[in-house]
């Protein structure tokens, strides 16, 4: 099987399918696109994600889109290392977290992640050159234009952060149902993984709210053992690499 993985390193949904493929060992090509300069909007890309977004995955010429169907196909052509549940009450709970995840905290995240990390590079564009990269965005374009030159008010950013804390106290409740360590009990699940990146970006951003609660500490310490954590954020991968103002803003939060 030869894969090739379209991705940018320090993308949350790039990051998901990283680490399963770490995980379950399977060699890949990887093909990384600059987010920034629209690498995801020129035309070869757009034909094959005509969504504008990464990651892409290529199997042997199948081109699959979306984090979380990748990982779903990943899991179901190698089943070696399964994150997915044997029992299908428990597959469906793991897809019932995952939709979960994907409307709220792999969603709030954005918001922080836009406004801390990618603005200052907005603002250095003219209003036209913005709004021209704004509607050129196929999914992302009300996103964009809502954030503007100015960034989201804070009454946005506390909105943000606010969903990411009701997230938290989410999985602490799953971990409690489960026996832990994991959202399911005793495996990690695609659940796991689907929401990993969102509190290792806001770790990376000096914002992790979840001190408090002893369960998510200890899932935190785990997903970072795992030995696919390492290889899936390799350096640059994290925005604090990416970006060096952003060590000035993550000092101020100290």
């Amino acid at each position: 099987m030869a894969f090739t993985l379209y991705n940018a390193p320090q993308s949350t949904c790039s990051q998901r399918v990283r680490f399963v493929l770490n995980a379950k060992g399977l060699p890949f090509d990887e093909v990384k696109l600059n987010l920034l300069e629209g690498d995801q909007l020129k035309p070869d890309y757009l034909n094959i994600n005509p969504n504008g977004v990464v990651p892409t995955l290529d199997h042997d010429g199948a081109i699959v889109i979306d984090s979380t169907v990748i990982t779903e196909y990943l899991d179901e052509v190698s089943p070696d290392q399964s994150f997915t549940p044997e029992d299908p009450v428990a597959r469906a709970r793991m897809r019932a977290l995952m939709h979960f995840i994907d409307e709220m905290p792999a969603a709030a995240v954005r918001v922080p992640t836009f406004n801390l990390a990618f603005l200052p590079s907005y603002q250095k564009m003219s209003r036209d050159d913005f709004v021209a990269h704004a509607e050129s965005k196929p999914i992302r374009r009300e996103f964009l234009l809502s954030m503007g030159q100015t960034g989201f008010p804070q009454a946005e950013m506390e909105n943000a952060l606010g969903r990411l804390r009701r997230a938290y106290m989410r999985m602490d409740t799953e971990i409690e149902k489960s026996g832990g360590p994991w959202l399911l009990g005793e495996n990690i699940s695609l659940a796991d993984v689907a929401v990993m990146p969102a509190l290792v970006r806001m770790h990376d951003l000096g914002m992790p709210d979840w001190q408090d609660l002893p369960r998510i500490v200890t899932w935190f310490d785990n997903i970072r053992a795992q030995p696919a954590f390492k290889p899936t954020y390799y350096h640059g991968s994290l925005l604090s690499e990416r970006f060096p103002h952003l060590q000035e803003v993550i000092a101020k939060r100290a």
